[in-house]
């Protein structure tokens, strides 16, 4: 039995060499050797005499968490408003929206149909760093964040001869303004169940975006289906407060834009909340 307890040895320390590992613990206590070689544990019991000897073979993981953590494919899913703060009665204003020899706008022709203005993001990936024990997190990544405003009254977003909206003369069964970011969040989050899929935890930060895509759909009756593309004077770069929540597996987001949605003329600030499809 020596010739094994020797062979079995000599195994955990080849395998041990594999994976690069050196450190060696002996421990004997009421007739039972332990043998700690990196990850592998080798135990003999010593039994009474005549009788055999047990030696077993245990690779033991450690159950430490990784300091980093990917999570791949997140899909948010939300409603969107805006907050607006235009002075309608400025010549900025009044120079960017076209009314067309009618009365001048007014904030109630561009107010949006809100269960119908949607947030959806597409994250490729984000990424989870502990900075205390995993209480203390880090989360950061990269994804698009797409937002659709359904406007109520008919009102067209064109690029010739110049950026501007106007009054359209017909009605649109669907008129929506598509504005998408590619966008970078950066998060501090605070998770009070290390280690569990169940419990709270909540994350805050900002987000930064640049405008990828602009186009203006629209249905109607005389005109069938159209999209008008192009940037509109649509504000390039995006900064927004950005927050998740998490209550065991649900997880919910939201965001509010610190920066207008135009570059000119309208004073109106994008913001949402929905849901986080994500592992965690």
């Amino acid at each position: 039995m020596k010739k094994i307890y020797l062979l079995a040895a000599t195994l955990a320390v080849a395998l041990t060499t594999i994976a690069q590992t050196d450190t060696t613990v002996v421990k004997k206590n009421d007739g039972v050797d332990t043998i700690k070689v990196g990850k592998y544990i080798i135990i003999k019991k010593n039994k009474p005499e005549g009788t055999s000897k047990t030696v077993t073979i245990e690779n033991r993981k450690s159950s430490k968490p990784s300091n980093l953590s990917t999570n791949w494919w997140i899909l948010d899913l939300g409603f969107a408003n805006v907050e607006d703060k235009t002075n309608y009665a400025s010549a900025e204003t009044r120079g960017y929206l076209n009314a067309r020899g009618q009365q001048p706008f007014t904030k109630d022709d561009m107010k949006l149909i809100p269960g119908k203005t949607s947030n959806v993001n597409l994250w490729i990936l984000m990424q989870r760093l502990n900075i205390s024990k995993g209480y203390v997190n880090l989360k950061y990544g990269v994804g698009l964040e797409m937002f659709n405003f359904r406007y109520d009254k008919n009102i067209s977003y064109r690029n010739n001869p110049s950026s501007q909206i106007i009054r359209d003369s017909i009605s649109f069964s669907k008129n929506k303004l598509y504005a998408g970011y590619l966008s970078v969040p950066l998060m501090l989050n605070i998770n009070t169940t290390p280690g569990r899929k169940k419990g709270l935890s909540f994350s805050a930060g900002v987000s930064a975006g640049y405008l990828v895509a602009s186009r203006n759909k629209q249905i109607s009756g005389e005109r069938g289906k159209e999209k008008i593309r192009g940037d509109f004077d649509l504000e390039k770069f995006r900064l927004a407060y950005v927050g998740e929540l998490g209550i065991g597996p649900i997880r919910l987001f939201g965001s509010y834009s610190m920066t207008r949605l135009h570059e000119r003329g309208l004073e109106q600030y994008p913001y949402s909340v929905g849901i986080r499809l994500s592992n965690w």
